[in-house]
């Protein structure tokens, strides 16, 4: 079977590349790759070249996503356009909420009524699990936020996940996959973590070292098409091995560190950020306190799928393109 796929949120690099994958591996296998179409959607034009990507300018929050399903004879979804404030410089505070909550909601109507759609993927992410002094050492799927997850992203996400897992027990025929990624750390891509870390000093806070863990986008990609192309029910952590704590990050790139009380973190890490044109979403501030990791063993046994990238590596690789040759050699830890 070959499958119309539609990717929500193109706009954003992240899901732009995400689209412009499936469509390159539809162009060079065929029939074979196992997808014949990409759609993607979003309510502006994307920057980035999609490629064999169809854009259609739609608004996930209007009946006119269910038109485009529709017309496209859509089997497929992944839906992206759940994001942090500050990931989307058109989008701010309530209209974000707006989008992660009031879009999902109307996406999986329409995909409800929908009769061709067999399989929603969604792009989740570890910050469902939240982030507290009491959390474990790894979170498993089965396992919720220890210190509860009050506003801001990590509220949207698990309000997104539940608006999913109702689809499910409606539409018991479709296929669900959820994808709790930890954040891909990339120049490219404004994620709020690659935006802390591009920072000429990077604000901690006094006292704590926390616990970072990220994934390839390659891994992010490949996860992303194997769930398309193969039948993958169930929800997953995605991420690479291992840890790299806070200090060892700013060793690696040679970015000197600010300890700062933790009463007045929060708003001098939004003026240092704001320096650079950019956001901070309020659970990085906590993220950036305690740490979180997740276990992927559930990735490997059950989906089937090996990150290639451990979580060093990828902060390995944002040091190189950020600061080309200047550490390579250093040996720093």
């Amino acid at each position: 079977m070959t499958r119309t796929v539609l990717v929500t949120g193109v706009a954003r690099r992240l899901a732009s590349r995400v689209a412009r994958h499936l469509a390159d591996l539809a162009e060079a296998g065929g029939p074979e790759s196992g997808i014949a179409r990409v759609i993607g959607v979003d309510t502006v034009v994307p920057d980035a070249d999609l490629g064999g990507v169809k854009f259609v300018r739609a608004d996930i929050r209007t009946p006119v996503i269910g038109k485009v399903i529709a017309v496209e004879d859509v089997d497929t979804v992944i839906h992206l356009d759940v994001n942090p404030p500050g990931g989307r410089g058109r989008l701010r505070g309530s209209s974000t909420k707006e989008l992660n909550v009031i879009g999902t909601m109307q996406l999986l109507a329409a995909c409800q009524r929908a009769s061709t759609v067999s399989k929603f993927i969604l792009g989740s992410s570890t910050a469902v699990y939240g982030t507290s002094p009491r959390d474990p050492a790894m979170f498993t799927e089965s396992m919720a936020a220890r210190g509860g997850v009050r506003s801001g992203y990590p509220k949207d996400a698990v309000e997104v996940e539940s608006y999913v897992r109702g689809f499910a027990r409606r539409r018991p025929d479709v296929i669900i996959t959820t994808l709790r990624a930890a954040q891909p750390i990339d120049p490219d891509l404004e994620m709020p973590m690659s935006i802390y870390l591009r920072s000429p000093v990077l604000p901690v806070v006094a006292g704590y070292d926390p616990r970072l863990q990220s994934v390839h986008f390659d891994d992010l990609l490949a996860v992303m098409s194997q769930a398309v192309i193969h039948d993958r029910p169930g929800t997953f952590n995605v991420a690479g091995d291992g840890v790299v704590m806070l200090s060892q990050a700013a060793r690696r790139l040679g970015r000197p560190v600010l300890p700062l009380p933790s009463l007045g973190y929060a708003s001098a890490l939004n003026r240092i950020v704001r320096v650079a044109g950019s956001d901070i979403p309020p659970d990085l501030h906590r993220l950036l306190k305690y740490g979180r990791a997740v276990d992927t063993t559930a990735l490997r046994e059950i989906f089937g799928y090996d990150p290639k990238y451990t979580t060093e590596q990828v902060f390995d690789q944002f040091r190189d393109k950020v600061r080309p040759g200047i550490l390579s050699g250093m040996g720093v830890d």
